[in-house]
């Protein structure tokens, strides 16, 4: 049986295991996670949070990271800003990127979701609103979900990626993990 483990990824930390080339050290996989033998399935850039697979299973790994197999990622983000309906559907039709045209998006308009405190916390400033978007994509460009809300006006400030497919973040704390059954 694969090995498959959820990891809440928090703020600042790389999705590797070693950072040996920078100058001056970043926390990596290796300072939460102790089991040998298993990889990342995908990235999530060290600016952003939530979840993020690792498993032992090579065709496991590549089934949840590669774009073709269309492994809904869902993600909650803070958007500077008031996503008006044109923007909304923007996202649900696809936006165009440098890259080229995003797949369609499911997103609506939610409430602050209740999570854990980010450490640094996002600027708060007075005079811009912010609010919550819950976004599902199902392709996997180089922070995309950033440049997409970026794309219709509102700029990404908190990032958290709550489900991929099946798997959720729910009930782990940051910087824990829990083994789950991979079938």
């Amino acid at each position: 049986m694969a090995r498959l483990i959820l990891f809440n990824k928090p703020y600042e930390v790389l999705s590797q295991f070693t950072d040996a080339k920078s100058p001056s050290p970043r926390a990596t996989l290796s300072d939460f996670i102790d089991v040998p033998g298993v990889y990342p399935a995908g990235r999530l850039d060290r600016d952003s949070e939530g979840l993020l697979l690792l498993t032992d299973d090579g065709r496991l790994q590549a089934r949840i990271a590669d774009p073709k197999f269309k492994l809904p990622k869902t993600y909650l983000v803070q958007v500077e800003g008031q996503p008006d309906e044109a923007a909304l559907a923007a996202l649900r039709k696809g936006v165009m990127l440098k890259d080229g045209m995003t797949r369609p998006a499911d997103v609506r308009r939610i409430a602050d979701p209740e999570l854990w405190p980010r450490n640094p916390p996002v600027r708060f400033r007075k005079s811009v609103p912010d609010c919550w978007i819950e976004l599902t994509i199902r392709e996997g460009r180089n922070r995309q979900v950033r440049r997409m809300t970026a794309a219709v006006g509102c700029p990404t400030l908190r990032l958290v990626r709550w489900r991929i497919g099946d798997w959720t973040l729910d009930g782990i704390a940051p910087g824990d993990w829990r083994q789950v059954d991979s079938g």
